[in-house]
């Protein structure tokens, strides 16, 4: 015979429903739970937590609404796959593009280091000075030639694995993407004359045009990353394509 699940009072519904969430929600973030892994059955969760289903539901809804989950009927919920990078603007995927047109892409990381945020920092990104965050800067090689500087720095508070990460298969980018779901990014383009530091490390004359795409993501409100990518003005383009209606493609950066 199966047990009723308990009674839960109505003054801690809400309680028990953000606890259900939180639960899974670290699961995921954690990679304990990976892309495709199968989400308990509502009735699983029911039993586990002593809710109604009504509670069970209402937390995969909002689960699946930020792009965690996918729901599938009759056969359940498992964790989703992670969103394409793609907002306002799709950033490069140096090894897909490279294969793509038959390139050999490399990565070297230049610096790694587990650091703790200044207050110029911290503002910008919306964390407490003196967090701890994971610094690495990457230079993308395209046919050995330099295509992008990026600085990065990386949330240990929501990706604490990232800090043992020697990022010797993936780069820092696409290793992130892999792991961890993000709801929402912000992406901001603008120009600048390249100095000494990036003109070195993208065989630039100090003083070239240079394309900076800044890019942050959140998961459910919590800050995962920030990347600054420094592309070689002469060799990259933005493209978009838009309709009337408002209706278009990702805009995206391209190799000449």
């Amino acid at each position: 015979m199966t047990e009723a699940p308990l009674k839960v009072p109505a003054g801690a519904k809400q309680h028990l429903y953000q606890r259900i969430r939180d639960d899974i929600e670290a699961r995921i973030m954690s990679g304990e739970w990976p892309p495709g892994h199968r989400v308990p059955f509502e009735h699983e969760l029911m039993a586990e937590y002593g809710c109604s289903r009504m509670t069970v539901n209402k937390v995969l809804s909002t689960l699946a609404a930020n792009g965690l989950i996918t729901r599938r009927r009759r056969a359940g919920s498992v964790v989703a796959e992670p969103s394409k990078e793609r907002a306002v603007l799709e950033i490069q995927d140096f090894a897909f593009d490279a294969a793509r047109t038959g390139s050999i892409y490399r990565f070297r990381i230049l610096h790694r280091a587990v650091e703790r945020l200044d207050s110029t920092a911290a503002q910008r990104i919306g964390l407490p000075a003196g967090s701890q965050v994971l610094s690495v800067v990457t230079i993308h090689l395209i046919d050995g030639l330099p295509g992008a500087y990026e600085e990065r720095l990386i949330n240990l508070a929501a990706v604490p694995e990232a800090s043992e990460e020697a990022f010797v298969g993936d780069p820092p980018g696409t290793w992130l993407l892999r792991r961890v779901p993000w709801t929402d990014a912000e992406h901001i383009v603008r120009a600048v004359n390249a100095d000494r530091t990036l003109a070195r490390h993208l065989h630039l004359q100090s003083g070239d045009a240079c394309l900076v795409l800044e890019r942050r993501t959140w998961q459910a409100g919590t800050f995962i990353t920030e990347a600054r990518i420094t592309y070689p003005g002469s060799r990259h383009h933005l493209v978009g394509r838009f309709s009337p209606a408002g209706q278009g493609t990702p805009t995206g950066l391209a190799v000449p």
